[in-house]
């Protein structure tokens, strides 16, 4: 098997760890263009050089916004996430739920309940138990990790 170039294994890190830049041409940045130390397709130096850029030698948000390939609004965010967090917040947020939103604590202890009485209950019974009860699906898979989960299950919002 051959062996990747170095900026190859820099991508396939970058991409791992969810810092490669989705957009890195739409940069026309010069030192991103003219220096090799600059990596366009690294997300967390283009935010940082972006702020940087704005803070220290004074360039405008619009021109920081335009000259790195964002929005304003972008420029704004990463901005107050750097000033709230540091580095680390410039990082990407992990997208989309944290966590099980339809199964609560009284959905969790209504299925406790039935399989009690009925030991043999089936998950896709319980699915359909659920469904019946609270009106609300729930994937199947969803309910068996709820139901494995050591920790307590959430309180109702």
């Amino acid at each position: 098997m051959a062996k990747l170039k170095k900026s190859d294994q820099k991508t396939l890190e970058l991409k791992r760890t969810g810092t490669l830049n989705p957009r890195p041409n739409s940069i026309s940045d010069t030192l991103f263009k003219e220096n090799p130390f600059f990596d366009p397709k690294d997300l967390l130096q283009v935010r940082y050089e972006m702020l940087r850029r704005h803070s220290v030698e004074g360039v405008s948000i619009v021109d920081v916004a335009t000259k790195f390939g964002v929005s304003r609004p972008t420029v704004y965010q990463a901005q107050s996430a750097f000033q709230q967090a540091g580095l680390s917040g410039l990082l990407p947020k992990h997208r989309g739920p944290k966590e099980g939103h339809k199964l609560s604590a009284e959905v969790i202890e209504y299925i406790r309940t039935l399989r009690a009485a009925e030991p043999g209950l089936t998950t896709d019974s319980c699915v359909q138990a659920i469904q019946e009860r609270f009106g609300i699906t729930v994937h199947r898979r969803s309910l068996e990790r709820a139901l494995a989960s050591k920790k307590k299950p959430r309180n109702p919002a």
